[in-house]
């Protein structure tokens, strides 16, 4: 009996954690599976081709909000309806199939929820009707807050006739659409339906929420108590650990929070140059303090919101402007749920899924426990203690220099401005190549032994079969070749004759594809600085010789626009090339006093603009995409003759004369294809 008893007690503390916000002890990783105006590469066909890819490094990936919006090519932010998936990133068929195919894979998707404010389609208040299983959903005026648009809705229902609710908004407000009253019945009963339509009948796994701070914090307890919801993360945009904190309590610990004392502890000490700025003792972040708010913190550097949008259209942008890599190996290091960003993993797939490697071997969980390890302007490590061992990250402009103990950690892998070590008593072996697609005639895989005895060997099979001690065997560092085609490969420690645990990758190696040679120009405008008459190009990077310092002097120009740009060409020789730069004006010996901040892997023709704020003493850049947005060309999307060409400025008007630039491009929504 007292068994039975413990049992039951046990089982009730393990539905009571699974009922939370979010699950204690989770090892899983998130990935932001969009960026803003992400329409080519997040479409639901797109991401659905990715499944095989993601399966096994991300457990859960979010996607746009999903119902139709009120513009016709919209990232999902103004929610028309809730029960119509016929949205800018696919059909309702296709989205389910995603989901599907997701599940199928073991991966978990998450839902944007926007909940806060409500599109219309006829004027103010004129909310569309949806039937949903026979019931019909409308939010009424009566379910916009009496505030609603700093008094503005008011005025416009006494003109029309209409009546608000009594009740003000319990949270901050927003002009762009109608904030809802979450006190309303009818709201409440709108919000159950489509979040029971989201988890049930189209399959998502969970919830983000948008915009929490435009409604009180109870209301997410309550919707997700009745979804009973696993997974649900909400955006409290606050820099304020202990006001993040105070939402999760208010929600009853029925959901997680991203945090951002986290993004920004991370984006200070990059863009400042000073690592140590990620110490505890200054990031009060909900995963630092080693507390019970570790379960609900769902941490990240970079998303939709900050990124860098190559826009000049008064967005101010709130980028980490370099160091992506270190930023993603501290990020996958800690505790936490770490949601990676989309624009970061399309850049560096293979480097973020071995990160992703070495995190799940060590085991590291939300709610792992750490110690700092040093920390210095130049570095900063911590040790993360997993269920498999203990993963030393390593962040920082000397980041590699940093000596550490082969007695008691082994180091998995290392890039530019990061190293993950393990210690030694995990007794695993490691492999530095991350499952995936890889170009070339073979693939080399270093293979390691993580293990106390200093005579441990590694045994592996290349044919998907479990390793014995009589398979292939090599000692720890040895490199193996792989050959083109398809490999699963397994490999095992071998201690003392004895097979230990087991690692499993799986490659598809294909032969190099053939790549034509591309040129890209690179134009820089510099009008803010002043700098008129030339401007110098330090570059490297790539397949490129770099340049010795202050770089080549360029003075050729081009008008774009009523405004001046240098430009030079570089070219391209391989699908992964790119160019690094520095712009500056002076000499080797003065130039570093007039330089920019650097510019890191451009991979195409772009249009630069040197500002006149500096950061730590270097001009800020601004990657300026508008401006060739449009420039002249060919209608692609119309049913024009090809012949029936005109010219566009960037204004829109037509114009005579002969393209400047070739490429495709967009211009009132259309592809532009100049020739």
């Amino acid at each position: 009996m007292k068994r039975k008893l413990v049992f039951l007690y046990a089982l009730v503390l393990s539905l009571c954690a699974m009922a939370q916000g979010w699950p204690a002890g989770y090892g899983g990783v998130m990935l932001q599976g969009f960026y803003w105006d992400s329409f080519d590469d997040s479409q639901w066909t797109v991401l659905e081709k990715k499944a095989d890819d993601f399966s096994g490094y991300f457990d859960l990936v979010w996607v746009p909000q999903s119902g139709k919006a009120a513009a016709t090519k919209s990232m999902g932010y103004d929610p028309l309806y809730y029960f119509n998936q016929n949205s800018t990133f696919g059909t309702e068929a296709e989205l389910r199939s995603m989901i599907t195919t997701f599940k199928n894979k073991h991966i978990g998707t998450i839902a944007d929820v926007v909940i806060n404010h409500h599109g219309t389609n006829n004027g103010w208040f004129g909310f569309p009707a949806e039937v949903y299983k026979g019931v019909t959903y409308q939010n009424l005026s009566t379910d916009v807050c009496a505030d609603d648009d700093g008094g503005a809705a008011a005025t416009e229902a006494r003109r029309t006739g209409a009546q608000l609710s009594q009740n003000n908004d319990d949270g901050e407000g927003w002009g762009g659409m109608r904030d809802l009253d979450h006190k309303s019945t009818n709201v409440q009963k709108i919000v159950k339906a489509y979040e029971n339509y989201l988890l049930n009948d189209l399959g998502y796994a969970g919830f983000r929420y948008d915009m929490v701070k435009g409604f009180a914090a109870s209301h997410v307890g309550n919707y997700n108590t009745a979804a009973n919801v696993t997974y649900s993360v909400g955006e409290y945009w606050d820099g304020n650990a202990n006001a993040v904190k105070g939402w999760i309590d208010g929600t009853g610990k029925k959901s997680a929070a991203f945090d951002f004392a986290f993004r920004y502890a991370v984006r200070d000490a990059i863009n400042q140059n000073n690592w140590s700025m990620l110490n505890e003792s200054r990031t009060t972040g909900l995963n630092v303090d080693n507390g019970a708010y570790k379960q609900y913190a769902v941490t990240f550097v970079e998303n939709h919101d900050v990124q860098d949008r190559g826009t000049t259209s008064g967005y101010t942008p709130d980028p980490i402007r370099k160091d992506t890599l270190a930023a993603n190996a501290y990020l996958l290091a800690m505790p936490g749920t770490p949601c990676v960003f989309y624009t970061h993993y399309l850049a560096y797939p293979k480097e973020i899924k071995a990160m992703i490697d070495g995190r799940k071997l060590a085991g590291i969980t939300n709610t792992s426990s750490y110690q700092n390890y040093r920390s210095s302007a130049d570095y900063y490590a911590n040790v993360v203690t997993g269920t498999n061992g203990k993963l030393l990250v390593v962040v920082g402009t000397n980041a590699n220099q940093l000596v550490v103990p082969a007695s008691r950690y082994t180091k998995l892998l290392s890039g530019y401005h990061y190293a993950y070590y393990l210690t030694n008593d995990a007794e695993t072996p490691w492999a530095d190549k991350a499952s995936g697609a890889y170009e070339g005639d073979n693939l080399k895989v270093k293979l390691t032994a993580v293990s106390a005895n200093a005579g441990a060997k590694l045994v592996y099979t290349t044919n998907g079969t479990t390793p014995t001690a009589s398979s292939a065997q090599v000692a720890s560092g040895t490199e193996i070749t792989l050959p083109e085609g398809e490999t699963t490969l397994k490999v095992a420690l071998l201690a003392g004759g004895v097979v230990g645990k087991v690692i499993t990758r799986s490659y598809k190696i294909a032969a190099t594809a053939p790549y034509t040679p591309e040129t890209i120009r690179v134009y820089v405008n510099t009008d803010q600085v002043g700098w008129n008459s030339y401007v110098n190009y330090h570059s490297w990077g790539g397949t490129h010789t770099a340049t010795s310092w202050p770089g080549d002097k360029v003075t050729t120009t081009a008008t774009v626009n009523g405004k001046t740009w240098f430009y030079k060409d570089y070219t391209l020789t391989k699908a992964d090339d790119y160019v690094n730069f520095v712009f500056c004006i002076g000499t080797a010996s003065n130039a570093s006093a007039n330089q920019t901040v650097d510019i890191q892997r451009v991979k195409k023709t772009s249009y630069f603009e040197v500002s006149s704020t500096k950061e730590n003493g270097k001009f800020t850049v601004n990657n300026v995409t508008s401006v060739v947005t449009g420039i002249e060309g060919v209608e692609a999307d119309t049913q024009q003759s090809k012949a029936d060409k005109y010219y566009y400025t960037l204004s829109g008007q037509r114009l005579n004369g002969k393209p400047s630039q070739c490429g495709v491009y967009i211009h009132n929504g259309k592809k532009i294809v100049v020739k």
